[in-house]
C-alpha cells in the first residue's frame, strides 16, 4: 500500500511512519466532531424576527378572539359573587348618621346568616317593606339588575333595600322610654348614638318568631320598625361589615 495515501475512511495507509506525518490527529473523516452549527436540530426554530408577519401577529389575533369570552367569564363571576357572597352598597340617606354618612360605601356579607343567627347591634341590609311590588320582576330584568349592580352602575339601597341596626331579636320585648331603649325591661347601652339623642316613647312590643326589630342610628330621622313593624329574617340581604369609603373613615362596622 502506497504510503501517505488515505483509505476511504480518511485514515492514512501504509506501514511507514511517514504515512502519518502531517496528518491532523483530530481529523477522523466523517467521524470528526461537529459544531453546534452543524446540528440541524439547533436550527429547527427560526428567529422570531424572521417569522412571517401573520405568524408573529397570531398571538395578538388570538387574544382579540378570546377577549369577548374573557369579558363574559368576568361578568359571570362578578354576578355570582354579588349574588351569593358580598356586595357593595352606597348610603343614599341620613338614617344611619353618625355611623354611616350619606354617600358612604359599605360591603355586605351575604353569607352572615346562612351559617349563623342575627345579633343585636348588627347593621343589616334588607328588602324594603315599601318596595314589595318591585320584587315581582322578570328573570331578564332581575339578571340585568344584577349585572348593573356588579359593575357598580346600580348600588343604591333604595327603593329596593334599606339599611338599619338590629335592636331586638325573636321572642324579646322592646320598649322606648325617656330616650332609652329597653329590651325585656333592661336598658341597653348604645355607644354609637350621638349625645342628646331624642326618641319618642314606643311599645312595649313583642318580637314574633322569625322576625327582628330594626332601627336607624339617626333616631329622629329614620323610618324603621317603629313605623313598619318587625321584619322577617329571610328578607335580610346580609350584614354590613366594613365601610369602604371615604378612605379617611375606612373601618369595620
Amino acid at each position: 500500500m502506497d504510503p501517505g495515501v488515505a483509505d476511504e475512511a480518511g485514515f492514512p495507509t501504509g506501514d511507514s511512519d511517514d504515512a502519518w506525518a502531517g496528518a491532523d490527529p483530530f481529523d477522523i473523516g466523517p467521524f470528526r466532531n461537529r459544531s453546534e452549527a452543524d446540528d440541524p436540530a439547533e436550527n429547527l426554530e427560526p428567529e422570531r424576527k424572521d417569522r412571517p408577519k401573520h405568524v408573529r401577529k397570531g398571538g395578538f389575533v388570538s387574544f382579540l378572539v378570546e377577549l369577548p369570552v374573557l369579558i363574559l367569564v368576568a361578568l359571570v363571576v362578578a354576578v355570582l359573587i354579588k349574588t351569593f357572597f358580598v356586595q357593595a352598597f352606597f348610603i343614599p340617606s341620613g338614617s344611619m348618621i353618625p355611623t354611616l354618612e350619606i354617600d358612604d360605601r359599605v360591603m355586605v356579607n351575604k353569607l352572615s346568616y346562612t351559617f349563623g343567627e342575627p345579633d343585636r347591634g348588627d347593621i343589616v341590609v334588607f328588602d324594603s317593606p315599601f318596595a314589595a311590588a318591585s320584587k315581582d320582576e322578570s328573570f331578564v330584568a332581575s339578571a340585568w339588575k344584577a349585572v348593573k349592580e356588579s359593575l357598580g352602575i346600580q348600588t343604591a339601597l333604595v327603593p329596593d333595600d334599606l339599611i338599619k341596626r338590629i335592636m331586638a331579636l325573636p321572642g324579646e320585648t322592646i320598649e322606648i322610654k325617656d330616650n332609652v331603649v329597653f329590651i325585656d325591661g333592661v336598658p341597653i347601652d348604645e355607644p354609637y348614638l350621638p349625645p342628646g339623642v331624642i326618641m319618642q316613647d314606643f311599645g312595649p312590643q313583642a318580637i314574633p318568631d322569625g322576625m327582628v326589630f330594626v332601627m336607624g342610628d339617626n333616631r329622629s330621622s329614620s323610618q324603621d320598625s317603629r313605623k313598619f313593624g318587625s321584619i322577617p329574617q329571610d328578607t335580610i340581604v346580609g350584614r354590613a361589615f366594613v365601610r369602604l369609603w371615604p378612605f379617611d373613615r375606612f373601618g369595620s362596622l
